[in-house]
């Protein structure tokens, strides 16, 4: 191996959120931590940053709500963070009987929700079932959360914590489609659990390889309760804090620091080699934990990645002068537009849209969520904003993966298509409710896979950096006797650990990944 220009206990490439809590923890303990960041400033994609020029609002322009970060890792790095509850968690407009009516569902009115149930169905029936089934995955996340910051389940094991077999069956074995058909007998609703399978992951209802279960799983069981919360400050607020944290540790965070190879025997000493704005550098360090994707890994090793992953979604952000009316006129916007909005999102709509981008065409009626953060909280909105009563507005659209946007035209085809089925439950055009940014432009951007993969390395823009995995072990595999396959975090490499997305137990905002591999690595090094 080359001389190296420094030496280090720990090198963790990739300075988002996860490689943060890793470098917090390891620092804490008494490491020496290198943090290199390829991008002028950290994050990764949980950032806030202002997108329009002139305009007094930072956004989080890529990831923007929290749920699966655990409370134990804000305890234990003592992060100064606060995450606010949405009292709405969601609205989805419809038309029944020729008129314009609607699904709130207020998560501190049950009775409210029952009301809306019985207006849009006619009866308490579907009320009944989606009480039944989210009390079965709210037993579920109270028992598979903890297991999350916990050496990594066999199947077997984790079956008998969930311990109910039923609830075991229908989330975990079964096509999630079944158990929606089973549960509900209304296309809306159906619809309305079904999107929670579908963020970010391009799949179906009855796809036999289970993605959609696995993508809904982590989607209901965040900190037990499956409650989605608004980082106040906006996800730039969620970073700074760990990096706080990290700093005041000792960990050393560069950024403008781009990895270009990782090097190993094998033996305990690997060698990162990095570029910056003098030049390039070698660091040698006993461990290297790697936030960033598996594939870029395999880059960095000089290995073959294998088939590209591949992201599927398109991502909207805007800022409004005012909210829009809708057709509806029993709802106030300000409550529909406070929890998630859903779309085009009935049950059929979805694998229609599924059926035509499989087929290579930007679905007719792309199904999206939109949520406005300023309604939770103003502080991302300047003074002169919030006195005006501007808003912030963030749309993710499903159905749209990667491949349609060879086309460099498909980006907006997309971005009208999905503007086109929000006008069509408003009471107005969306377009008279936009603000314009300091050269009279709408502020409206779209960032497709393609934008991903070119602004934050993302491989083919997959937001969970691979598939996400089921959080246990097959059993028959035997217990795994070293500590990065204990706590799902290990390469092929045994110097070299996963502390991204694309561990075990990986995606979303959760630090999962980051408090994992640093387990891993002080079991290790303390033997």
């Amino acid at each position: 191996m080359a001389n190296s220009s420094s030496r280090h206990d720990v090198v963790i490439v990739g300075g988002g959120h996860n490689g943060l809590v890793a470098a917090a923890y390891l620092a804490r303990a008494g490491y020496r931590v290198l943090l290199l960041e390829r991008l002028p400033r950290l994050g990764g994609a949980a950032v806030s940053a202002p997108a329009f020029t002139g305009v007094d609002a930072r956004l989080s322009r890529y990831s923007y709500l929290v749920s699966l970060l655990p409370r134990k890792v804000v305890r234990e790095l003592g992060l100064r963070l606060e995450l606010r509850r949405r009292r709405i968690a969601s609205y989805t407009p419809a038309v029944r009987d020729g008129r314009p009516t609607g699904l709130l569902v207020d998560a501190a009115d049950a009775g409210r929700t029952r009301e809306s149930f019985r207006a849009l169905t006619g009866t308490d029936r579907e009320w009944e079932a989606w009480r039944g089934f989210y009390a079965m995955t709210g037993n579920v996340a109270e028992r598979v959360f903890p297991t999350l910051t916990e050496p990594l389940p066999g199947r077997a094991e984790l079956r008998r914590r969930v311990g109910d077999d039923a609830a075991w069956r229908a989330l975990f074995e079964r096509p999630l489609g079944e158990t929606v058909e089973q549960a509900f007998a209304d296309d809306l609703v159906r619809g309305v659990v079904l999107t929670d399978a579908l963020i970010g992951t391009f799949t179906h209802a009855h796809d036999p390889s289970l993605r959609q279960n696995r993508c809904f799983l982590y989607h209901v069981i965040g900190n037990g309760t499956g409650d989605w919360d608004v980082p106040v400050g906006g996800m730039g607020a969620v970073t700074d804090a760990l990096a706080e944290a990290a700093r005041a540790a000792g960990a050393e965070l560069r950024t403008g620091c781009e990895v270009t190879a990782l090097a190993t025997d094998g033996t305990g000493e690997a060698e990162v080699t990095y570029r910056h704005r003098d030049g390039e550098a070698v660091a040698a360090a006993r461990r290297v934990l790697v936030n960033a994707a598996p594939a870029v890994l395999a880059r960095l090793l000089g290995e073959d990645p294998g088939p590209a992953p591949e992201g599927a979604q398109l991502k909207v952000n805007m800022v409004l002068r005012r909210l829009p009316r809708l057709r509806d006129p029993a709802v106030d916007p300000r409550e529909a537009f406070a929890g998630t909005f859903h779309i085009a999102e009935g049950y059929r709509q979805l694998e229609s849209a599924y059926t035509e981008a499989a087929a290579g065409r930007i679905p007719s009626a792309p199904p999206s969520e939109i949520y406005c953060h300023s309604l939770t909280d103003p502080s991302i909105l300047g003074p002169e904003a919030v006195r005006q009563g501007w808003q912030t507005l963030t749309l993710f659209g499903l159905h749209l993966p990667a491949r349609l946007f060879a086309d460099p035209a498909a980006k907006e085809r997309a971005l009208a298509a999905s503007l086109a089925r929000l006008d069509a439950v408003l009471a107005e055009p969306l377009a008279d409710c936009l603000a314009v940014d300091a050269d009279g432009r709408p502020c409206v951007e779209a960032k497709t896979p393609l934008d991903l993969e070119r602004e934050m390395g993302l491989p083919g823009g997959h937001i969970f950096h691979r598939d996400l995995a089921f959080p246990f072990t097959e059993d028959g595999t035997g217990q795994p006797r070293d500590a990065a396959a204990r706590w799902g975090v290990a390469t092929a490499h045994p110097d070299v650990l996963l502390c991204g997305a694309g561990a075990v137990r990986g995606g979303g905002v959760s630090g999962i990944p980051g408090h994992n591999a640093a387990r891993a690595v002080l079991e290790d090094l303390r033997g």
